[in-house]
């Protein structure tokens, strides 16, 4: 029988995805079409593709925080204000295929648009203007593409703080109305409408307000009117929604009476329609389409249906007229805390009627896109996560069937952070659900029955076992990796005296695989020091309804464990071991003791067998190995140590991390392992010898989650940085990459001796400095003047031909050589001339160029060096904002210059080094000449004089010459 092939060893992994921070508060625009999404992190804006959860790119800010914001209807521009009072616009990006690094800059920017922050800003429907509210009272009208004001409008009372656009549409009117009216809320409770189609209004008069509606006794935080200019609904903190009609029209005589009346309700003025008790403080309120599918809402082509948002975090769809809730989108929770209240409330709510959605913005920086046609949540976006301190992976849709498929495989991604809310994510994109069950910071998570149970343990000191709710849409006619399903919960277990910081389920189901099998025990650790065993014999693996009470687990044995906090615990594959690791600088194994009798009693305990001691801190991270008796541990003593299960001895340490390692896995057979540290690194190791062969750095903060899927070919990682990191082996590709790359050198250094071979040097030369080979670039120019005194046979390699480098052919390359590889060619030259040896090769190359080209070329080809590399050119084309062509040449010579002054400042210095000691060598060859001129009056002079004996030649002659 053939042995079974060893696994390939691991050596690169590739970031494939990231979950990083979306929205950590602020405004937040939403295009037309609802695809795209741009809100704040900090003081930055993003796009993000709302469909695939990709980030399409960031919009260049000015350090300071976001205002006020929204997108013109037509999608183009991206209008920001921000706190230092500055107005700024984006051309928003048509490609959103592919994403960029670049950040978007802006097309115009209007420094100190008002004296005072901009809270609110809204444009026209045909994006033409834009009008901006700020916390002085004035309200600005400005062209958008033109950037100047047109209308100023003044006596507001406060802090403006809504604004809507009146441009009546009506596609049956033949004679349209061109009129548009702008409205705007304030802190004294008033509406006032303006006209912008006024004379005054166009002529830079003051102007005034056609009409001041008042009705609010609180400031008015939400304003839309209708698409036919008819109706304009209202909603403030006062806890009232006010329907008013703004399209009376007085009448000549109306006119002459209202003119008299005063202080009363003039004729043909806007009236109050309907009062609405919303019975919570208003912050978003939108009219909505007629044409929208509304479930529950009549055909009566006079409907009119409003929705409105506030504190108590739903979103209510109303009938106007008799002032009736139709349906609420969202749950409302009862029984919280002010602090929960407060988080969850509403402070906006954008109405996307393409798709009839819309889109709730809570406190907590949670997006909420909810559906009108279906009534239901269809996307959930976490916008800050805070501190992750586990990861699970999930597999909710293996419920459907009985078998482990790598399609229905750790689709999903559960999250604990620094909240008592679980995040359930899609592993593809940025849709997610929250599991509200503990009342205090959830700290761990594991996964159960390949992944269908989830289990959680919390400051609460209890654990709770989840599970996804059973649907009857199967996962066949659904994507199953982007649906984010309902989970309830099935299950508690309370007992403990101090928080639950270490949870472990038994690893694999009972004998029976079918769905109806089920869990057998788990493993809690707790700061009290004890583990605690809990029957999970009676807990189904699905939940019948999320609203359904969870069963009460029974705790089946108690044990102190440790003398300090257990941090982690892991039980082995076979379920017959358990491993616990504390802060008291120890680990500890543990036998399993589960017996079920047929009567259903369950039987179970722990009995110790060993303990690890070796670490010198606590011990943060235990993990068992999948295929061998063997166990890894990490500790805050900055290592990872691996341990026999025969005899509890250290067999290995691996040292790497640079602080506390956190979280350790096996992979590949246990040939491998993946740790994670504080120091924000993920390390993989080779376990045979006991060395590092790939680190992955995308974190700021400490790594404390990590989670390896089932195929192994995807490691997760989250940190303190609010950010997960989605790791996709890349081994095969790396090794193809490699391998072309060798393919494809061996080919080219094979037409480089060719050309060589050919005296073909134009072609050689640019093929060694496109393959950056210096070396042979060298032993080229070095071999030159051998090869023509040594090839007499052609004419142009003749001594007699005039020659700066050793060759007329060599001379014309130099000549004519193209920008950037003329740039490449002087920075070899300024490698060589550093070295004495190669300086001759070096200061005759450098002779050829500064005779054969222009100070001009040379500075050129190092612009054009810097734009075809994307260096320094580049940047600062980035941090200088828009450029003309004009001034982008400038820019290109100004950098060409700078690299060729750095050039020849490096040149100089070791030129005149050279030129010393040529001099040095020249004065010593005349003290060669002297000496050799003094011996000649001795023994060279007497055989001399011999071998001139014949020639009749004297000595005393040639004496007296001499003298």
């Amino acid at each position: 029988m053939a042995a079974p092939s060893r696994p390939k060893m691991k050596t690169a992994f590739k970031k494939s995805r990231v979950v990083a921070p979306l929205y950590t508060g602020g405004p937040v625009a939403v295009t037309p079409d609802g695809n795209r999404l741009v809100t704040c992190v900090g003081e930055e804006a993003i796009l993000t593709d709302v469909q695939e959860g990709r980030e399409i790119c960031r919009f260049l800010g000015d350090t300071e925080s976001i205002t006020s914001m929204c997108i013109s209807p037509s999608a183009s521009h991206l209008i920001l204000f921000t706190s230092a009072l500055a107005l700024r616009i984006y051309e928003l990006p048509k490609d959103t295929s592919t994403s960029t690094s670049r950040p978007v800059q802006p097309i115009r920017v209007v420094s100190r648009a008002h004296d005072a922050p901009v809270h609110v800003c809204r444009t026209d429907p045909t994006s033409t203007y834009l009008a901006s509210g700020s916390a002085d009272g004035v309200v600005k009208v400005w062209d958008i593409v033109r950037g100047y004001v047109t209308h100023v409008l003044k006596g507001h009372g406060g802090v403006v703080s809504a604004l809507a656009f009146d441009y009546p549409f009506d596609p049956s009117s033949v004679n349209r109305e061109r009129k548009m009216r702008l409205v705007t809320g304030c802190v004294d409770t008033k509406i006032r409408i303006f006209d912008l189609s006024a004379a005054a209004a166009r002529s830079g008069a003051a102007a005034k307000p056609e009409a001041v509606l008042e009705g609010h006794v609180s400031v008015p935080r939400g304003l839309d009117v209708s698409r036919d200019g008819k109706w304009l609904v209202s909603g403030g903190r006062d806890s009232v929604v006010l329907v008013w009609d703004i399209s009376s029209k007085p009448s000549e005589s109306a006119s002459a009476k209202s003119s008299k009346a005063k202080g009363k309700q003039k004729d043909g003025a806007p009236q109050l329609v309907n009062t609405i008790t919303v019975l919570e403080r208003v912050e978003a309120v939108g009219l909505l389409r007629q044409d929208d599918d509304l479930v529950g809402a009549s055909s009566v082509n006079t409907k009119l249906h409003i929705y409105t948002g506030g504190e108590k975090g739903v979103v209510r769809v109303w009938d106007a007229r008799n002032g009736s809730v139709l349906y609420t989108l969202g749950e409302a929770l009862d029984n919280l805390t002010d602090d929960q209240e407060e988080q969850r409330q509403i402070v906006d709510a954008l109405y996307v009627p393409s798709t009839s959605t819309i889109i709730s913005i809570h406190a907590d920086q949670n997006i909420l896109f909810h559906s009108l046609t279906t009534r239901s949540l269809t996307r959930q976006i976490i916008g800050f996560n805070d501190e992750i301190v586990d990861v699970a992976l999930l597999s909710p849709h293996l419920i459907y069937q009985t078998s482990v498929s790598e399609s229905l495989a750790d689709t999903h991604v559960a999250l604990a952070t620094n909240s008592s809310l679980i995040r359930v994510y899609s592993s593809t994109t940025l849709d997610a659900r929250l599991l509200s069950g503990h009342s205090e910071i959830v700290l761990c998570l594991d996964h159960g029955a390949q992944g269908r149970v989830l289990a959680s343990g919390s400051k609460d000191r209890a654990a709770r076992l989840w599970a996804p709710v059973h649907s009857s849409t199967s996962p066949s006619s659904l994507n199953a990796t982007q649906i984010v399903p309902e989970w309830g919960c099935i299950a508690v277990c309370e007992g403990h005296a101090e928080s639950v910081g270490a949870i472990a389920l038994s690893r694999t189901a009972s004998s029976d695989a079918s769905l109806d099998s089920n869990l057998r025990f788990m493993f809690t650790g707790s700061q009290d020091r004890t583990i605690k065993m809990w029957d999970l014999s009676s807990v189904p693996l699905s939940c019948e309804n999320s609203q359904s009470e969870p069963q009460k687990c029974k705790s089946l044995a108690t044990h102190k464990a440790h003398e300090k906090d257990i941090n982690s615990l892991d039980v082995a594959p076979n379920n017959r071991l358990l491993v616990s690791g504390s802060q008291d600088k120890t680990a500890k194994v543990w036998e399993i003791e589960y017996v079920a009798y047929d009567s259903g009693a369950v039987r179970g305990g722990i009995k110790l067998l060993g303990t690890c001691k070796g670490h010198k801190r606590g011990v943060w991270t235990v993990r068992f190995g999948r295929a061998e008796r063997v166990l890894a541990t990490g500790s805050g003593d900055k290592t990872v140590k691996l341990w026999n299960l025969d005899d509890f001895t250290c067999v290995k340490t691996f040292e790497g991390h640079t602080n506390s390692v956190l979280r350790v896995d096996f992979i590949n057979a246990g040939m491998q392992m993946v740790s994670a540290a504080s120091d924000g690194l993920v390390k993989l190791w080779n376990v045979r010898d006991e060395s590092c062969v790939a680190t992955m750095d995308n974190h700021e903060d400490k790594v404390w989650a990590l989670a390896v899927t089932s195929d192994e070919k995807t490691i997760v990682s989250g940190a303190a940085d609010s950010v997960v990191t989605f790791w996709e082996d890349c081994t095969a590709e790396q090794e193809q990459e490699k391998e072309t790359k060798r393919a494809e050198l061996v080919l080219r250094e094979q037409d480089f001796l060719n050309y060589l071979s050919l005296q073909d040097y134009r072609n050689a030369i640019l093929l060694a400095l496109a393959m950056d080979q210096p070396g042979r670039l060298y032993t080229l120019f070095k071999n030159l003047p051998s090869s023509t005194t040594t090839d007499p046979s052609s004419s142009s390699s003749s001594p007699s031909s005039p020659s700066i480098t050793g060759h007329p052919a060599v001379d014309e390359v130099i000549r004519t050589l193209g920008g950037s590889d003329l740039a490449k060619l002087l920075r070899h030259v300024k490698a060589w001339n550093a070295n004495a040896k190669t300086a001759d090769v070096a200061q005759r190359v450098l002779h050829a160029v500064v005779k054969l080209r222009a100070a001009e070329d040379i500075a050129r080809a190092f612009g054009e060096e810097d734009e075809e590399g994307g260096g320094s050119n580049a940047v600062a084309a980035v941090v200088s904002g828009f450029e003309e062509p004009r001034s982008k040449a400038r820019e290109t010579r100004n950098q060409g210059a700078s690299a060729l002054r750095e050039l020849i400042e490096t040149l100089v210095p070791y030129t005149e080094r050279h030129l010393g000691r040529m001099e040095k060598l020249v004065q010593e060859s005349y003290v060669v000449d002297y000496l050799l001129g003094e011996m000649d009056d001795g023994r060279f002079d007497e055989d001399a004089d011999e071998e001139e004996e014949g020639f009749g030649m004297d000595v005393d002659a040639s004496i007296g010459v001499m003298a």
